[in-house]
């Protein structure tokens, strides 16, 4: 039985350390305790722990615009954060948790700000049937958490930019996002702010708990532990090392000949690459295919790769070898 709330706010809004903190709360809950943790990411996508994250957004196009990549410990969908996000999370033991309950503080807090938000499907809340809140949850052990997003004013630019990928050519095993039509909570309350949401959401969860919430700071916990598992979500290896093997093609018409790159990747890897063109210079060809294998599936590596590669005279002409070069170099920095 919860006989103990307890919340914290977060100043941070690096997604990193967000998570770890997370984590942290939530393997450290103690029994009888239920903790609302609120937080927010700068500029960021946020897939789920078995997504492809090259399948749910443009990898690429949001690590150029400054933004962060971030695989979550739980399932479900593909998310964009900034700052007109407002995220929650609800840290409980396995035989405390209860989601009616759970989803009920945020109905009643978006309720008492004015809006009639309904829980609609299996993870989300809408007002006038569009999605404004996707949840997702996670058990390890006797450990549970609860969480969700709660778009109050969310560029919805940067998310059609980053969430909205070609999947024409790209199959994948991992799991799609379901698309939903989305709204931002300012749409049916013009004033609303995170501060405003903030105290909504707190008395809101003294109240259908029915008891009194004690506030903490995160200054407070053990600041090496939250470290550690900091750089476990900042790791290449978790954000893109996952085992979900795909392919995905790109090819383009050049001076030199045409071009068709087929990428067989695995734990963010290419394992194989089939390389295809109709240019007379067979012998880079094969160069640059060799380059790619092995090497990891980003724009930057790739890149490197390529401009590594040395092409002897008798394969083809230094003129022409450059352009090769230039050309399969600009094609991977637009197209992965």
């Amino acid at each position: 039985m919860i006989r103990r709330l307890l919340w914290m706010r977060t100043e941070n809004t690096y997604p990193y350390r967000n998570l770890a903190t997370e984590e942290y709360l939530t393997m450290n809950v103690k029994d009888g305790e239920c903790i609302l943790y609120l937080w927010q990411n700068r500029h960021t996508v946020v897939i789920g722990k078995n997504q492809n994250c090259w399948k749910e957004c443009k990898v690429s196009r949001l690590e150029e615009d400054g933004g962060y990549l971030v695989r979550r410990l739980s399932g479900g969908g593909a998310v964009f954060h900034d700052l007109g996000n407002l995220n929650f999370t609800f840290c409980v033991k396995a035989g405390d948790y209860d989601l009616n309950r759970q989803l009920d503080v945020i109905l009643l807090a978006v309720r008492k700000l004015g809006m009639n938000a309904e829980r609609t499907g299996r993870n989300d809340i809408t007002v006038d049937r569009r999605k404004f809140s996707g949840n997702a949850f996670l058990r390890v052990g006797d450990q549970c958490y609860h969480h969700g997003t709660l778009m109050l004013n969310v560029n919805g630019a940067d998310m059609a930019k980053y969430l909205n990928v070609d999947k024409k050519k790209l199959a994948s095993k991992g799991v799609d996002s379901v698309r939903s039509r989305v709204a931002s909570l300012i749409e049916f309350r013009p004033d609303i702010t995170v501060e405003m949401m903030t105290e909504a959401l707190v008395s809101s969860f003294s109240e259908v708990y029915g008891l009194p919430c004690e506030k903490f700071q995160d200054s407070s916990l053990p600041q090496n532990e939250i470290q550690k598992l900091t750089e476990k979500f900042e790791s290449w290896e978790w954000k893109y090392g996952r085992k979900i093997p795909f392919e995905y093609e790109i090819s383009d018409r050049f001076d030199w000949g045409d071009v068709q790159l087929q990428f067989h990747v695995n734990g963010g890897v290419i394992r194989e690459i089939n390389f295809y063109s109709d240019a007379m210079d067979q012998a880079a060809v094969s160069l640059f295919a060799e380059s790619l294998t092995g090497c990891r599936y980003t724009e930057a590596d790739m890149a490197a790769a390529i401009e590594s590669v040395r092409i002897p005279e008798n394969a083809a002409p230094a003129e022409i070898a450059s352009a090769m070069k230039k050309d399969i170099t600009d094609l991977i920095r637009e197209k992965i």
